[in-house]
């Protein structure tokens, strides 16, 4: 079926009978600039016997991709059934503290409280760790620094991992606590 300017759509692949298989890039009243393997062209649809290089499906005399159609078309299902997206369960983090939340609250109660899921506080912290070990194999591989250097940054690193001791409840495996030694 040939496509009309009405009918495409920024990002549809389009078939021309003579440059082959495109996506359409910006359209006007008129044309679409459509890029080819070869170059982008202006093309008039009208006049061009451009048809679509991917599946459509026509509702009411409407064409559209059928990737579109059918995103929509779940989308909605999901909607009117109420169904949401399955917890995930994040690894790392103790079964006790899954789906918990973080609660900050100020001595002066005309502020609100911010609440922070402890997916994500537990996300922060594992970075932390995560780049103080990065930071830890940068110094100790560093052949800039002295020996003496190395053992003060060591000695922060270390520091920083104590105080980190804290958050070492929220952990499933022991391993994978902060340690200072």
């Amino acid at each position: 079926m040939q496509l009309t300017i009405e009918s495409l759509h920024i990002g549809m692949k389009v078939l021309h009978p003579h440059y082959g298989v495109g996506v359409v890039r910006s359209l006007t009243e008129h044309t679409a600039e459509i890029a080819f393997d070869d170059a982008s062209r202006t093309i008039a649809p009208n006049s061009s016997e451009l048809t679509s290089a991917e599946p459509t499906a026509t509702l009411s005399d409407q064409q559209m991709p059928l990737e579109a159609l059918v995103r929509q078309i779940s989308q909605a299902v999901v909607e009117a059934l109420g169904l949401k997206e399955e917890d995930t369960i994040v690894e790392g983090l103790a079964n006790r503290w899954q789906d918990g939340t973080l609660v900050l609250r100020s001595v002066d109660t005309s502020l609100q409280p911010k609440e922070v899921p402890l997916e994500t506080f537990f996300h922060k912290i594992v970075m932390i760790r995560n780049n103080l070990r990065v930071l830890e194999q940068k110094v100790n591989a560093s052949d800039k620094l002295s020996d003496a250097d190395k053992f003060d940054m060591q000695q922060y690193i270390t520091r920083c991992y104590g105080s980190l001791t804290t958050f070492n409840v929220l952990f499933k495996n022991k391993e994978d606590q902060f340690s200072t030694k």
